[in-house]
């Protein structure tokens, strides 16, 4: 594996993987690898020659109250863990190779982008959206493959790769649970061990209320009841609960059919969580 800083050197790398009629495959990241990073390479393998991994923390879609200096960083057991894993490329650029300039936002991420995470996190998803889109521009990848988890994120990035790169396939890979059912995440590290337990337990309810509400519960009174029982979950505060349309990410009601998510965010002592379930049909 190649360990690569600069944007120019993988570029000069990728276009000689190209000339041999390779197809590239993307996987972006801020870093602090885990299993979950490493199952969005095997999708990335499936399809493509060459897999880059990127591992950049990108200071815009952090906000003033956010965790930007706090955010792991660990190089050398990332470069490690994808080398085990036979990744080809793996581009730790610094800031003025992502922003030459200055870091400044250059995407916009829309109405979509002020809900959900948007409002719990304003300006992220725009950070967010500006270095995907310069890390496409560096990257000119076949596929990028991007995490279930991070439900709104891929619905903005889809839109984003649609409208720009059209010749780029996004993947969107299953979430990866511990055997308790907590989505693995670089934050979860921070969890002590009680909190690891009650992290668990949201993950409980988003199975029940996809049980009720695929079996005929109203939308309202299920989101009510589970918030109720988030909230209750020691050390836990909830900053959102919904059940959305996947199509337009926007909350439903109870006069809604058809396929549907359920997404969360809560803090569990100092970390915050996000997590969702697909349901597969809202019915009667």
């Amino acid at each position: 594996m190649k360990l690569i800083h600069s944007a120019a050197e993988l570029q000069e790398q990728l276009d000689y993987e190209r000339a041999r009629g390779h197809k590239i495959g993307f996987v972006p990241t801020m870093g602090a690898l885990h299993e979950g990073h490493i199952s969005l390479v095997d999708v990335a393998k499936e399809s493509c020659d060459v897999v880059v991994v990127s591992v950049f923390v990108n200071p815009l879609q952090f906000g003033p109250k956010e965790d930007f200096d706090k955010y792991p960083r660990t190089l050398q057991g990332d470069a490690e863990l994808l080398e085990q894993h036979e990744v080809q490329y793996l581009f730790a650029p610094g800031v003025a190779d992502i922003y030459p300039q200055s870091p400044e936002i250059t995407q916009r991420a829309g109405v979509v982008g002020s809900t959900f995470e948007g409002a719990s996190r304003p300006g992220h998803f725009d950070g967010m959206l500006t270095v995907v889109n310069r890390l496409m521009q560096i990257v000119s990848p076949d596929v990028v493959v991007f995490g279930e988890k991070d439900a709104q994120q891929v619905f903005i990035v889809r839109k984003l790769i649609g409208a720009r790169f059209k010749d780029c396939r996004l993947v969107e890979a299953p979430t990866l649970r511990d055997s308790n059912g907590l989505a693995l995440s670089s934050r979860n590290r921070f969890l002590s061990p009680s909190d690891l337990a009650e992290a668990s337990s949201i993950y409980r309810h988003l199975n029940e209320m996809r049980t009720e509400l695929e079996t005929g519960a109203k939308v309202s009174l299920t989101v009510e009841k589970h918030a109720k029982g988030i909230e209750a979950i020691p050390n836990a505060k909830l900053e959102y609960l919904a059940v959305i349309d996947p199509q337009i990410f926007r909350p439903v009601d109870d006069n809604y059919r058809g396929a549907a998510k359920i997404i969360v965010a809560a803090k569990v002592g100092e970390v915050r969580l996000i997590d969702n379930l697909n349901v597969k049909a809202i019915s009667a």
